[in-house]
């Protein structure tokens, strides 16, 4: 699950790690009175306004800026509240912006006089080669981090953690050593190191990214940046991270389909699939284009094929124009194939009108039988037992 920036910030500051101060709001008006609260909490006069999307790049869309006043604050706010922010993330379809953070721009004078002066990257997230989280961290931070791996990979640093010990001083210290840090400033990142390993494992994240993680010239180290991605599969552990969900940054028909218990996930092609099983669903999209067409979509629809959400799913499918066919790949192993195919004929007679073929793949438990009921409804529906039926078919649909 992905989180904005702003949300990812408090959950890391809930778990001790420094962040840059910073305020949510979605008003220009609003927007100003966060730098206030800021500056009698920093004493700042500058201050950095920022798009609260799921994704990144959004300084070079227009979707950061910096403030020296009020007047300034409310303009850049009115600016870029409710634009469509394109990034090299986003597309080119781009997404609205709903929401914005007002931050204490770390890279001017506070009160003191203090300023940062170095930028660097850290993450952490899992290795699944060798099952150990590793943290991935660099001098040049501030950058994109994939232009720095490409063309200085020597400039890229990685420490693997044992699962079982978690992170220990002495690495926390190796990554200090290694960003060239000394004296305060060492401490300051070694203590900034070790509070954001145990932040990753105690919020479940799948991934925690800081770019830039700045040094003040004080020595002290802040996140001036957050991405947190939380692993869905632990989110049971964590009852009060359903509210951080935003459904409107997300795709609605995904959002729709999840609301059926159906796991789908948009793609570019023009075959729409339904399986029962990830691993399933990955073969079926491999012999689709082998058949000379592109997966539309994945959709598992998980041990349960029921009428509901075997019609769901269908329409899911249907509302991508770009659908010239749709192929459900069922095997019959907890689900039974006629079970599955009385779904289909139920969910058709429903829906009315389904403007391209269907083929119906069945096998395993009562895949006869299932075929017989499909074939016996009188529906425009194609069914199969073997891939290489199923293949053919598709080829056919889509040439």
């Amino acid at each position: 699950m992905n989180l904005h920036e702003y949300q990812a910030k408090q959950l890391l500051q809930l778990h001790g790690v420094p962040v840059a101060e910073g305020l949510m709001v979605e008003t220009p008006e609003a927007a100003v009175e966060a730098a206030r609260l800021i500056e009698l909490q920093t004493g700042t006069k500058f201050w950095v306004i920022k798009a609260q999307i799921h994704a990144g790049g959004r300084g070079k869309g227009g979707g950061v800026k910096i403030a020296s006043s009020l007047a300034q604050v409310e303009e850049h706010a009115s600016n870029i509240l409710g634009m469509n922010l394109v990034t090299p993330q986003t597309g080119p379809e781009g997404k609205l912006v709903r929401k914005l953070l007002v931050q204490r721009d770390m890279y001017y004078p506070d009160a003191e006089g203090n300023s940062s002066i170095r930028e660097y990257y850290i993450s952490i997230l899992l290795k699944r080669k060798t099952g150990r989280n590793i943290v991935m961290y660099s001098n040049e931070g501030g950058v994109d981090i994939e232009s720095v791996a490409k063309n200085t990979p020597e400039l890229i640093f990685i420490e693997e953690i044992d699962p079982g010990l978690g992170i220990q001083p002495f690495q926390a210290r190796k990554i200090a050593f290694n960003l060239k840090l000394r004296g305060e400033a060492h401490s300051s990142m070694v203590r900034f190191v070790m509070a954001l390993y145990k932040a990753y494992v105690e919020m479940d994240a799948s991934l925690v990214e800081i770019n830039p993680l700045v040094k003040t010239s004080d020595n002290l180290a802040f996140a001036a940046d957050a991405k947190v991605k939380l692993d869905e599969n632990a989110l049971f552990r964590h009852p009060d991270y359903a509210g951080l969900r935003d459904l409107e940054e997300e795709d609605p028909v995904e959002v729709e389909a999840s609301g059926y218990n159906l796991n789908f996930i948009k793609l570019d092609g023009n075959v729409g699939c339904m399986v029962n099983g990830a691993g399933l669903a990955m073969a079926t999209m491999d012999m689709i284009k082998l058949s000379g067409g592109q997966p539309a979509n994945f959709l598992d629809v998980g041990g349960v094929a029921s009428t509901e959400t075997v019609g769901a799913g269908i329409r899911i499918i249907l509302r991508d124009p770009n659908v010239q066919a749709i192929l459900i790949n069922i095997f019959g192993g907890i689900v039974r194939c006629d079970r599955v195919a009385q779904g289909v004929v139920d969910a058709c007679r429903e829906i009315g009108n389904i403007p391209v073929p269907i083929i119906v793949r069945l096998q395993g438990t009562n895949a006869a039988e299932g075929k017989n009921i499909i074939d016996l409804s009188g529906l425009k529906v194609s069914t199969a037992i073997t891939l290489e039926e199923a293949a053919a078919m598709v080829k056919e649909a889509v040439s």
